[in-house]
């Protein structure tokens, strides 16, 4: 497990905000609710809630919900601290590989937060996703 560079206070407050805001996920179809929160390098916290669709290829997920919040509020310059992932189901739960691209986007040194097969994890998002890219 890689050291944590956000303070335990922290970490707890982004898990409750992601708990907090799975609640509010429209998971019709799947019944699986999943909350993210967001932390930026500049202190701000930003929710997310996975958003179903018929078309489920429309659906989007928690992690992506919080980030396209962060950059319609404070632009593309966003630059991503920590995620925290929840659902409520208690279930293991890492972000899947679209949410993994666009953190590494806005993030490409942001420790990730979520339940394991074990319990709580934390990983960077390069373990994550070796093979992140970005055009810059």
């Amino acid at each position: 497990m890689p050291t944590n560079k956000v303070p335990v206070a922290t970490r707890k407050r982004l898990l409750r905000a992601a708990r907090k805001v799975a609640r509010n996920a429209y998971a019709p179809f799947s019944k699986f609710r999943v909350g993210a929160a967001i932390l930026t390098t500049k202190g701000e916290v930003f929710v997310g809630c996975n958003v179903e669709n018929s078309s489920y290829g429309m659906t989007n997920c928690a992690e992506r919900t919080a980030i396209f919040s962060a950059v319609a509020k404070s632009g593309p310059e966003l630059e991503i601290q920590a995620v925290a992932v929840v659902n409520d189901q208690g279930t293991a739960c890492s972000p899947c590989g679209a949410c993994r691209q666009v953190i590494y986007e806005f993030g490409p040194r942001a420790i990730i937060f979520y339940e394991g097969e074990k319990g709580p994890k934390q990983s960077l998002i390069t373990d994550l996703l070796p093979e992140g890219f970005r055009l810059q």
